[in-house]
């Protein structure tokens, strides 16, 4: 701070004939760079707006704080939703909103756009070369056995029988308690902890306990998990993209937090895998780490790297999407009560009671709910952009050439809010959009899934998320359990137009989370 204070305090040591001489230079300057951008002929701004040898630079520092809404506002106002990027230090890009190039970079053209080294290199210190962060034959390998894996009814039931216990024996609980003192809690954290709790039982068939509130070093795991996603994501954002390597370097700043998330996490999971590498658990097991496990190949810290990947996309995901969706539905009644008309109707057609364990034949009655929980993803997708690399020069099918090198990342949360994607009322939450008449006909209203490149929500192409499927069970069963029993009240009600900040780490989280009271139905 003395630093910055010093031009001030010694103001008065500068004589007027350097200011007349240096005022002009910086005014040149602020207006060349700053209030100057290369403009086409068009006199409407299509795209980033170019300024001379900095690019997009200008307006990416000014933007970056509020990166998702700045993007989606130029991306509609392209004729294509497709914009082209420059930086210095040669830093060039493609960020597309638009369906044909989504499948173009995610099938057509698989092979040409990997997600590339300087991508990997950004998340290599936390996800080491797992699934989500590795390309050939790495990622071939482990695709192959989670593909496997993930298709088996034994992890199906694990998982469904794992997200059922939870839910009922500690989620339901805490609610109820805070009903009983009309206490105000945290949904986000609530949602975020069930989750982990969750998919650490999935992965290690270890109960971190942190929703129950007796597992300490589970609860510090987490906390140092969720620590790690976020700065690690935050190396996206650095204006010189390669200072994160200086700071890592000096082990100072962010970097210092993140190392010693990082080795919180990483010690967590390898003692787990020690353990069970000693113990030589019989093959009986039904977690991840068991089922990869059988691979001789794989070396601890490979498992280890493995393991944290399924974590970051089974516990932030969910989490994340279930936050926004009670926070769009308490502004949504009628669509509320839609949600307990199904819920009431699977009831009585299965003659249970609102005490029982939802079933997966239950789960695949509920069509408004899955449509429910898809238009809640198309406006608030978890992860909102995702990026690949070029390996060589390329056209787009919408006419935009793409660089050997070059970045290319598509936008899922503004593809949300094309009107060339969605009709004018993207901006709606609609969930009959979801809805189709039954073929039979009758009037039944039956879930219709959409294009995958149309709503990339859960990838598409040859990465599509092997979780899928699983990831909407687990949503639906937290959400019809919660909605059946509870009436959920967002303390603070923010209007639809204006959502609550959101925090861009790997996953978009709410930046102060969800404050709700609880009352029983």
């Amino acid at each position: 701070m003395e630093l910055l204070r010093t031009p001030i305090v010694n103001m008065d040591i500068i004589s007027l004939q350097s200011l007349i001489l240096v005022f002009p230079i910086f005014l040149f300057i602020y207006y060349f760079f700053f209030l100057h951008p290369t403009k086409s002929k068009s006199t409407t701004q299509i795209g980033f707006k170019n300024y001379p040898l900095l690019g997009t630079l200008p307006e990416f520092f000014v933007n970056r704080h509020r990166f998702l809404e700045w993007s989606t506002q130029v991306l509609s106002q392209c004729p294509t939703n497709t914009a082209v990027f420059s930086r210095p230090g040669k830093i060039n890009g493609v960020l597309t909103a638009n369906p044909a190039n989504v499948e173009h970079m995610l099938k057509t053209n698989f092979d040409n756009y990997p997600k590339g080294t300087k991508f990997m290199s950004l998340l290599e210190d936390f996800l080491g070369r797992g699934i989500f962060n590795s390309d050939g034959e790495a990622w071939r390998a482990q695709r192959k056995t989670a593909s496997y894996e993930f298709n088996t009814r034994s992890l199906r039931n694990f998982v469904m029988e794992t997200a059922a216990v939870e839910l009922h024996t500690r989620f339901v609980p805490v609610l109820e308690r805070a009903a009983d003192v009309n206490k105000v809690i945290d949904l986000q954290d609530l949602l975020e902890r069930y989750s982990f709790d969750n998919i650490c039982k999935v992965a290690f068939n270890v109960d971190p306990g942190c929703l129950a509130g007796d597992g300490t070093s589970g609860s510090e795991f987490m906390k140092a998990f969720e620590e790690a996603a976020t700065l690690s994501s935050g190396r996206f954002m650095y204006i010189l993209p390669g200072l994160y390597k200086i700071k890592k370097l000096l082990n100072f700043g962010s970097e210092f937090k993140l190392q010693k998330s990082i080795a919180t996490v990483h010690k967590f999971a390898d003692d787990i895998i020690k353990s069970r590498m000693e113990e030589r658990k019989e093959e009986t097991d039904e977690d991840l780490l068991s089922r990869f496990m059988g691979n001789s190949e794989y070396s601890p810290e490979f498992l280890r790297d493995i393991v944290i990947s399924f974590i970051l996309a089974g516990r932030d995901t969910t989490s994340s999407a279930l936050t926004w969706l009670f926070w769009i539905l308490s502004s949504h009644p009628k669509v509320e009560q839609k949600i307990l008309d199904e819920l009431k109707a699977i009831r009585l057609s299965s003659g249970e009671s609102r005490q029982d364990f939802y079933s997966f034949d239950d789960l695949r009655q509920m069509h408004y709910l899955h449509a429910t929980i898809s238009e809640g993803l198309r406006l608030f997708p978890p992860v909102p952009v995702d990026t690949k690399s070029s390996l060589k020069n390329d056209i787009m099918p919408d006419g935009t050439f793409v660089a050997e090198g070059w970045f290319v990342t598509y936008n899922t949360y503004a593809m949300g809010r094309m009107k060339s994607v969605w009709g004018e009322d993207c901006c709606e939450f609609r969930p009959e959009r979801w809805l189709e008449e039954e073929e039979n006909g009758g009037g039944i209203m039956v879930y219709r899934p959409e294009n995958p490149f149309k709503f990339p929500v859960f990838h598409a192409g040859p990465r599509i998320c092997l979780g899928k499927e699983m990831a909407y069970t687990q949503m639906k069963l937290v959400a019809a359990t919660i909605i059946e029993r509870f009436q959920v009240e967002v303390v603070k009600v923010v209007e639809e137009k204006n959502p609550p900040e959101h925090v861009l780490s790997l996953t978009m989280r709410m930046k102060d989370g969800l404050k709700v009271r609880i009352k029983k139905r």
